[in-house]
């Protein structure tokens, strides 16, 4: 397999959850390959293990067994003190809830995320950039509470994209959102994926999310049912 063109690699990825003394499979075998520049969706109804995947694919979990390769590295030969540098400096999160902080400004959310990076000074002039292109000018000061929800959404996407990762991982980033604002996001998602060539993994149970996607690959009961053409 190239692990150069293929941003992600996943091979025969297991994933059991342990409930007092039962043992409950969340995946069952998933080989998958991201390419770099790609916007792949993963459609699937609730329990079917998106979320999972992709919490396994940015390291804050670890599989029961199989292997995870992002951006050439192996996760499973890493320490977590490597993951967790991986994850800080390569993976941008986008979630169905906003989790921004509610005290700091939208403007204030970001800069943490620069900090968190290790950017001890927010670069103003991508700031702008990404603000310009969320539709976000004007909003740089105001709260979430100031903000709908849409907007929040918008600043989570700005702060997960602020330090160009080399991946951005979306969990149903439209849950919260009615048909309009969900579209917005949507554009947004790809004009990030065309402009920047910003890699993207969305996960997603919205045949309407899944379609702003150049790929789609469908999950049931743990496992990968339509065919991944790499």
């Amino acid at each position: 397999m190239d692990r150069v063109k293929n941003l992600v690699v996943a091979e025969d990825l297991q994933m059991v959850f342990r409930i007092g003394k039962m043992e409950v499979p969340a995946l069952r075998g998933i080989n998958l390959k991201v390419r770099t520049g790609e916007f792949l969706a993963i459609m699937g109804p609730s329990g079917c293990g998106k979320s999972t995947l992709l919490h396994l694919l940015g390291g804050l979990l670890t599989p029961s067994s199989g292997r995870i390769w992002i951006d050439g590295v192996e996760m499973s030969l890493v320490s977590d003190a490597e993951r967790t540098e991986i994850r800080k400096m390569k993976i941008g999160f986008v979630f169905q809830r906003f989790n921004l902080l509610p005290t700091l400004t939208a403007r204030h959310n970001i800069e943490l995320a620069c900090r968190i990076h290790g950017n001890g000074h927010q670069n103003e002039a991508r700031t702008r950039e990404i603000f310009k292109l969320l539709g976000l000018e004007g909003k740089m000061d105001h709260k979430p509470s100031e903000l709908s929800g849409g907007e929040q959404q918008r600043i989570s996407v700005a702060r997960a994209v602020i330090n160009r990762p080399a991946l951005l991982l979306a969990d149903e980033p439209t849950g919260n959102l009615d048909s309009q604002n969900s579209d917005n996001v949507l554009s947004i998602l790809k004009e990030l994926n065309q402009r920047y060539n910003q890699t993207i993994l969305m996960i997603t149970h919205n045949p309407d999310a899944a379609a702003a996607a150049s790929r789609v690959i469908r999950m049931k009961d743990g496992r990968l049912v339509s065919s991944d053409s790499e």
